[in-house]
């Protein structure tokens, strides 16, 4: 059920979400895909693995996790990596993606996803660390860039360079958030568009697509909302230059009727239609 080529696009997804599965189970909606959030799913047993277990047999399933930890100074957690190789193998996952950031140190989990000074010596941390993921995990990894809310005084690269640069070094694939380049670029003061232009055509695995919060003077990725026409914008500069993507709406929060999903859904695939027909 998952494609055979990495650049294969899997269509267009919605995150599972426990509040849906009888819904999905029951009514099999016109979705192309499923993204779970890994960490949901590594105990044995249980009502989500129960579900889960189901659902996957109508549909291809993404892993996305949050607690990989990339940048933090600890060692790789490999009890956690063994915990996401077997789950992935368990449910035929077709990747398994996490988040440029880290989360904590010493042993100590924050529970954000929190920002990296974007230098040369960063870098030199990150390469041989994705190396090490993606041999354990026989696979690419796939990183998804963050939304921020600060940058370091001492960040000598734009994000989207030091992105470009880890692909070349490690060969790792990118899920491009479109929400998180427009929050980043509100609350740091950059071009989205100089972002999107940057990353390479060939990297791009996955998009997402969300809502967020705007205080005004900063922007928040809350996943609480509809994706909003600035970011639908955004999508489809991101279209014209990658090509047609595997595209998913990510709501994690004020879930909404699953039709309202369906809708947005459906609006991401019109424009991604309309822009791969003319």
């Amino acid at each position: 059920m998952c494609p055979s080529n990495l650049h294969e696009s899997l269509g267009f997804g919605l995150g599972l979400r426990a509040e849906y599965y009888h819904l999905i189970e029951t009514e099999k909606p016109t979705v192309d895909w499923f993204e779970i959030i890994t960490e949901d799913y590594l105990v044995p047993g249980g009502r989500p693995t129960y579900h889960l277990e189901k659902i996957r047999q109508d549909y291809p399933i993404v892993m996305h996790g949050v607690s990989l930890s990339l940048g933090s100074l600890d060692p790789l957690d490999m009890d956690y990596l063994h915990q996401v190789k077997e789950l992935a193998k368990k449910i035929n996952a077709c990747w398994v993606s996490d988040h440029l950031c880290w989360t904590g140190i010493n042993r100590i989990y924050t529970h954000d996803l929190l920002p990296l000074p974007y230098i040369p010596e960063t870098l030199a941390h990150l390469i041989p660390r994705i190396h090490q993921v993606q041999d354990y995990l026989g696979q690419s990894l796939v990183i998804e860039n963050p939304s921020t809310y600060l940058s370091y005084r001492i960040s000598e690269i734009s994000e989207w360079d030091f992105i470009t640069e880890l692909v070349k070094a490690t060969g790792c694939r990118v899920l491009l958030d479109i929400n998180n380049i427009y929050v980043s670029a509100y609350n740091n003061g950059f071009d989205p568009l100089v972002y999107l232009n940057a990353i390479p055509e060939n990297c791009v695995q996955q998009f997402h697509l969300a809502g967020h919060s705007n205080l005004g003077d900063l922007i928040v990725d809350t996943h609480d909302h509809r994706v909003i026409p600035n970011v639908w914008g955004l999508y489809e500069v991101a279209l014209k230059r990658f090509g047609m993507v595997s595209t998913m709406i990510e709501r994690d929060d004020r879930l909404p009727p699953f039709n309202h999903l369906l809708n947005e859904l459906n609006k991401a695939r019109k424009i991604a239609n309309k822009c791969h027909l003319n």
